[in-house]
């Protein structure tokens, strides 16, 4: 009883560790903890059997943790939640048809490193799965048959293309596909069922469908199958020029027969007569027969039959053909003809049937070699662009922008060109910068600077100042005023204009346009020495600042002072008040002084200690008031 049940129990171990070993090397959730946990189980059983088997499953496991961590990325960018509905082209839809073609792109390149028969398993899995969400795509029905039928596995192929024809029946694309698989490995009348699936009714048989099947027919039962088929498709009163086209070219080309082919061209010519594109197709096959005498008669024929706007193209290659293989007069009385065949109206007449300089371009031009420069041809096609809208009104716009609608090529009809007059574009040659204050009529005094002006217009915008004095600092001649003025308010605006934004504004260099250079203005801010304090004293009375001549910028700035000298009455009550204001204002200099020789300080602490200290002293002398020691503004006032 013993024995059985230690038999049992190693039974149930060995079960365990293969579960264990076979999970640890799949990539999947969890597998971290997996790993973690089969440890635990072979240290509990045998610490040293629990060794060797941990060394060698240790490289396996960190290959599947690595695959599990990149395929990851490629599986959380599918929405699972999504359903399958056929494409509507929409962004998401598009994002997610890549996210899975990402991930298949991902498992067909076996980044586990298994065996063939496994790493099939998993695409086969990745398919079925991209298939419940894209099951209206066909792309991904084709390329799960192609990766079957590249491994060898036909018949599952086989089914992958019936599954595809029942979810989309009516996908030509892939009974084609299905065709040529069918074909490829032999089942011919497999392959036969399904083009005749695609012809269908006679009425309603499409021209691609009849000429596959010709080719099927010529490809697996001979030509004489393929020409009986033809017979019977051309008494359909349906049957397009498509199937005599391909049909005398397959007959020339594969059968090397150029008569039959001669005479299916002819045969059609009967009932296409008026179909421009045939006869194109049919001039093609003279010409690689290099029959020219048919070819002419061909051109006649059909030009004498097509109605004047479906003749361009002929006539076009009638020109062309010419210059192959006619002389220059032939060549000149061609293009004589088409010009006075596609003339419009009796009054654009005259002007089409002269000859131009774009005629001799396009004779004497090969393929992309033109006897003129790109140059010449855009202004060759904006003067024919012109002679054709000489007799009408064309807006400015249009004439100013007509040359990037017209196109290069000297051969195009000029009847094409003229939808370039549907469009209207504007006029930007006449735009200006809008400015509300400005007034034109308004003069200048020939006495006013022009910062003075420019502080006057524009003191509320100081960018607009800033730019304004930069086209003209110095130049009073083309400066207009902003208000209309008299010449003492512009005096009043001067005096009371900072000294440091006086000096900025002279040193400014003329700039064009309305807006400086940034580079130009900070080198001369740079190489400026402006004033960095701002608690300057100012020591003039009201009256001489409201009456007086305007203060200099050396005045306004504090390095030479004059105080005025009152009378000696009122020295004498005040001899000691004299004496102690006399000391403060000594101390108070000196405190300027040591400040401005400073850096200024950026502890925002220190900075009100040194306001305060300031508002202290000027307080106790009740004549001096400062500004903010970070405003930069230069404001005193005198009591």
């Amino acid at each position: 009883m013993l024995a059985a049940s230690t038999q049992e129990e190693s039974q149930r171990m060995t079960s365990v560790r293969k579960a264990y070993q076979k999970a640890i090397v799949t990539p999947t959730h969890h597998i971290e903890q997996l790993w973690k946990d089969y440890e635990n189980f072979e240290n509990s059983v045998s610490r040293q059997l629990a060794k060797g088997l941990l060394s060698e499953y240790q490289p396996k496991y960190n290959s599947a943790r690595a695959v599990y961590r990149e395929r990851k990325k490629y599986v959380d960018e599918i929405d699972w939640n999504m359903l399958a509905v056929p494409p509507t082209d929409s962004c998401k839809e598009e994002m997610q048809w890549m996210a899975w073609k990402r991930l298949l792109a991902f498992e067909k390149g076996n980044p586990q490193r298994i065996d063939s028969a496994s790493s099939n398993k998993r695409i086969i899995f990745t398919y079925e799965q991209c298939l419940m969400y894209l099951y209206h795509y066909p792309d991904i029905w084709y390329d799960y048959a192609s990766w079957h039928a590249k491994t060898g596995s036909m018949d599952a192929a086989i089914k992958v293309f019936q599954r595809a024809l029942k979810a989309l029946p009516d996908s030509e694309m892939l009974k084609y596909a299905y065709a040529e698989l069918e074909e490829s490995r032999g089942a011919i009348q497999s392959a036969k069922k399904l083009y005749e699936s695609l012809l269908g009714d006679g009425a309603e048989t499409t021209a691609l469908a009849h000429i596959q099947f010709i080719r099927f027919l010529r490809r697996n039962e001979g030509v004489e199958a393929a020409r009986k088929y033809f017979l019977d498709a051309r008494k359909s009163p349906s049957c397009p020029y498509h199937v005599y086209v391909a049909y005398a070219l397959m007959a020339f080309c594969l059968d090397k027969d150029p008569k039959v082919a001669h005479n299916v061209f002819e045969a059609g010519l009967k009932h296409f007569m008026h179909e421009p594109v045939y006869i194109l197709e049919y001039a093609d096959f003279l010409s690689c027969l290099n029959d020219d005498r048919n070819i002419r008669a061909l051109f006649e024929r059909a030009l004498s039959s097509l109605p004047q706007e479906e003749s361009i193209e002929v006539w076009k290659r009638f020109t062309q053909f010419e210059k192959t293989y006619g002389d220059l007069t032939s060549m000149l009385k061609v293009e004589q003809r088409r010009k006075e065949a596609l003339s419009g109206t009796s009054e654009e007449a005259a002007s089409a049937l002269e000859s131009s300089l774009q005629e001799v371009v396009s004779r004497y031009s090969f393929k992309d070699l033109w006897p003129c420069s790109s140059k010449d041809l855009d202004h060759l096609s904006r003067q024919e662009w012109l002679a054709k809208n000489i007799g009408k009104k064309v807006e400015k716009s249009a004439l100013s922008n007509g040359s990037a609608t017209i196109d290069k090529s000297p051969s195009v009809p000029t009847s094409n060109s003229t939808s370039s007059l549907k469009v209207h574009h504007p006029d930007t040659s006449q735009m200006v910068i809008y400015d509300p204050k400005q007034h034109p009529g308004a003069a200048v005094p020939p006495n006013t600077t022009a910062p003075a002006i420019l502080a006057a217009s524009n003191l509320s915008n100081p960018m607009v100042m800033v730019s304004g004095a930069a086209s003209n600092p110095l130049s009073n001649s083309t400066v207009a005023m902003a208000d209309g003025g008299s010449a003492n308010a512009f005096h009043e605006v001067l005096k009371g204009t900072p000294p440091a934004l006086l000096a900025f504004l002279t040193s400014l260099p003329a700039l064009e346009g309305p807006t400086p250079n940034v580079d130009i203005v900070l080198s001369i801010c740079l190489q400026n020495d402006l004033p960095t304090d701002q608690a300057k004293k100012s020591t003039t009375i009201p009256s001489q600042r409201t009456t007086g001549p305007a203060p200099t910028t050396s005045d306004l700035s504090g390095s030479s002072k004059s105080h005025p000298i009152p009378s000696s009455s009122s020295f004498r009550p005040r001899d000691r008040q004299l004496g102690k204001r006399k000391d403060l204002d000594r101390q108070e200099e000196d405190e300027t002084t040591t400040v401005q020789s400073q850096p200024l300080p950026r502890d925002v602490f220190r900075i009100r200690q040194i306001q305060k200290a300031r508002g202290g002293s000027a307080s106790q002398t009740g004549s001096v008031s400062y500004g903010s020691a970070l405003s930069g503004d230069l404001s005193g006032s005198t009591c």
